[in-house]
Order: structure tokens, then sequence, then C-alpha cells
């Protein structure tokens, strides 16, 4: 079979395992939309160009109808026939148009601070010009830049001090309204220039003051509104990445806890394999050694021992190997026992030399493939530690009991004053508690106050239910 590493770009785009569906998700995939928003999403730049440049166009547009109102203005005698007011309302109208674009290329980056110099340009402005021009619409479009990037707290706090600011500055200093420039534009051209009287200055118009003031404010709120709609849509973007990388660490974690217990599953099999059967062939081996001389024939049988449970132990490791190629497989195909009942069991270590008197081992063991490999394992490695760490003992009694739901099994070794094989590592006694929790049950071991020592387990019958699993 031939494996194939993923390309570089399956690794760019969807991870180190070139799968789609460990791609990571980002908040430009969750908001989708049209190819124009995922081209904006990716070049936010594009956006505020195409803003600019529009704040422009249409600001020139309008400085052509501002002064042509001032035109009309100065020709009804709101203003001296000598004061070219048109010139000085046009080009504060411009200047105003070119600033305020250019400011709104920096609106992203510095949101407060572009929408306090438009503030500023719109005062000075009006104290100039009396006109407040494109600079209302800049103004709108930085604040949905702070909506957009703060929070609402600090949003409603430049809205409140923008509103106030510029209410005041066009109540004061406007004298070119929507009003006025709708109905002054093209009048110089109605009607012959006879004006009744020659003005300083427009006189003051609540109507088109209240007008101007109502229109700034709509223009503010739908800024402030759009650019809140915005980071709402982004927070909740944010909101769904960070849940899906959430389940994502959730999923590793899961295959990680699902690996430890499968090495924690093969570790015991194969302490098992060894200890169980590995112990027996070498204390089989030294008895032949021993009798080869003298007794040939116990010789002859304790080699063809080895051989059997070499066999057994060869039988085993394959099982418990061969589950660690099969992992889609989730447990189906784990070892199953070989020692198929306890008198076969239990006669291996008598002729290793355990004096083991056994009683129920005619009891039926659980159809259950896992319970059945509990009893055996836990039997076995109960005589195994009595092989191990107390060889010289004068009797090893074991009893095997079936309850109504329950199977019981008991080892009780007389003690030994002879030397052990070592300390042990006491992964045995875990692996016996394991797999009892595992089936619900528990295994109970510790020094008796006679002396010697006692395993105890108790494991739950299981169902009709559970059988071959």
């Amino acid at each position: 079979m031939v494996i194939r590493r993923p390309s570089a770009a399956q690794v760019a785009a969807y991870g180190p395992s070139g799968r789609p569906e460990d791609a990571p998700l980002t908040e430009a995939q969750v908001r989708g939309g049209s190819p124009v928003a995922r081209l904006v999403n990716a070049r936010p730049w594009v956006m505020d160009l195409t803003v600019a440049v529009l704040v422009v166009l249409a600001g020139l547009l309008g400085a052509v109808f501002a002064w042509e109102s001032a035109v009309g203005a100065r020709y009804l005698g709101m203003y001296p026939p000598d004061s070219r007011i048109e010139d000085v309302v046009g080009t504060t109208w411009v200047v105003g148009v070119l600033g305020g674009g250019a400011l709104l290329l920096l609106r992203r980056a510095r949101p407060i601070t572009v929408t306090a110099l438009l503030t500023v340009a719109s005062v000075a402005s009006l104290l100039v010009g009396g006109v407040l021009g494109i600079l209302g619409v800049c103004v709108a479009c930085a604040l949905y830049s702070v909506a957009a990037a703060r929070e609402p707290r600090v949003t409603w706090s430049v809205f409140g001090g923008v509103l106030v600011v510029l209410t005041l500055a066009l109540w004061r200093w406007e004298h070119l309204g929507i009003i006025e420039l709708v109905s002054w534009f093209g009048v110089s051209t109605s009607m012959p220039w006879d004006p009744v009287r020659a003005l300083d200055e427009p006189t003051f118009s609540p109507a088109s003051r209240t007008t101007s003031v109502l229109l700034l404010l709509v223009l503010l709120l739908l800024g402030l509104a759009v650019g809140s709609a915005a980071r709402s849509r982004r927070m909740h973007a944010a909101e769904l990445v960070e849940r899906y990388r959430a389940l994502a660490r959730e999923r590793d974690q899961s295959a990680a806890l699902a690996r430890a217990a499968e090495r924690a599953h093969i570790a015991r099999e194969m302490h098992d394999v060894v200890a169980h059967n590995v112990s027996v062939m070498v204390t089989l081996a030294d008895g032949a050694d021993a009798a080869f001389d003298r007794a040939p024939d116990r010789s002859r049988d304790a080699v063809r021992q080895i051989a059997s449970t070499g066999r057994t132990a060869l039988l085993d490791m394959q099982g418990v190997l061969g589950a660690l190629g099969r992992p889609e497989d989730d447990g189906e195909h784990r070892a199953a026992p070989t020692e198929i009942d306890l008198p076969t069991l239990v006669e291996r270590f008598r002729t290793a030399g355990v004096p083991v008197r056994a009683t129920g081992l005619d009891t039926e063991l659980p159809r259950d493939t896992t319970a059945r490999l509990a009893v055996l394992r836990i039997l076995g490695e109960a005589l195994t530690n009595v092989l191990r760490h107390a060889p010289a003992t004068s009797l090893v009694e074991v009893a095997v009991r079936r309850a109504s739901a329950t199977i019981e099994i008991d080892v009780v070794d007389a003690g030994s004053t002879g030397p052990g094989a070592g300390t042990g590592t006491g992964r045995g006694l875990i692996g016996m508690r394991e797999r009892a929790d595992l089936l619900g049950g528990h295994v109970t071991a510790g020094p008796r106050a006679e002396g010697g020592w006692r395993v105890h387990a108790v494991l739950p019958w299981p169902g009709d239910e559970g059988q071959e699993r």
C-alpha cells in the first residue's frame, strides 16, 4: 500500500492531514456572502478607497449646487452684491470634500481619531463658509467605523459628543442648509437681479436649522446602526469559529484519551502474556533442567509444556499486536483468551510446581468474551504472583463460585519462606482492578493476618445482550 503525503496546497488549505474535514474554519468562511463581500473581507482597503472616492465625487457634484445656491442668495440680497460669497462657499466646500475623503482612508485604523478630526473640520467649515457640506456624511462614515470596532459604551459616548458639538455649530453658524440649497438654487437665472435690500448675511431660520439638525441625526444614527450590525456579525462569526475550535479541541482530546486507553489495554495484555506465560516457561525450563538426568520423562513433559505455553503466548501476543492495526474496529477484534477453560490454566501452574488445590474449575465461564477473558486473566495473574513472589509456598487454594448474578474468584496462598523473584511493578494488581472495574466488579488483594496472600475478585455475570461482544 502506497501512503501519499499531503501536498503543500493541501497542507495550506486543509492542515497537516490534507483532508477537507480538518480545514481550519475562518471568520471569512462563516460570513460567506457574495463575491464582492468576500473581496471586501479579504481586502478591506478596497472598501475604504471606494467609500472615499464616492464621497469625493458626490462632494464635488454638491459643490456645484452650493456655488449656484450661494449666487442665488447674493442675488436675492442675502449678502452684499460685491461679497463674492459663492467663492467662499465653494472653496470651503471643496476643501472639506478633499480633506474628508483623505481622512476616511484612515478611519479603519484610527476610527475615534478620524471622527474627532472630521468633527473639528465640520465646525471649521460652518464657521468659515456657513455650510456643513459633505462633511456630515463623512462624520457618519467615521461613526460607522467606531461602532464596528469599539464596544457600545464607547460608540454611544462618541455619538453623543459629535451630535452635541455639531448641533451647536449648526444652530450658531450655518447659513446654507439643505432648505437654502434647494430654495436658492437657480434663482440668479430665473429672474432679473433687483434685490429689495442687501444684508450682511442671511437671517436666522429656526426651521432650516432644525431640518439640518434632524438630517444630521439621521445620518449619524444610520452610520451607528450599520456599524453596530457589522460588529455583531463579526462577533457572531468569531463565536462560531471559537465554538468550532473548541469542538475540534474536544475531538482531539477524545482521540487522545482513546489512544491512551488503547495503550493501557495493550500494556495490560502484554503484561499478562509476559507475566503468565513467560514466568511459567522459565519455571518449567528450570525444572526440566534439574530433572534431566534423573527423570528424563518428566523433563520431556516439561519441555512439551514449555512449547505449548510458548505457542499460547505467541497467539496471545499476535492477538494483542493485531489489534494495533485495526483502530477502526473499535475493539471488536481485541485478543480473545486462548486458555479456553479453567482446568487448563490451573494445570499449567501445577506443572510449573505450584501446589494448587482447586474447587469450582468446572464452573461455566461467561459466554461474553470480555468477561471470560477477565476471569482467566485475573486467575492467571493471581497464580503468577504466587509463582513469582511465593515459589516455596506449601499450598495455594483456588475457588471459583458462580452466584445468580456474579462470578467469584478466590486465590489464597499459605505464604513462603523462600525468596521471591523481586518486588514487581504493581502493574498486575492494577490490571486486575481495571479489568474488574470495566465490567462493574471489584478486586481486593492483600496479605492475610495468618500469613500468605489473598486475591478476591467479584465480577458481574453478563446478560444475554452482552454475549460474544
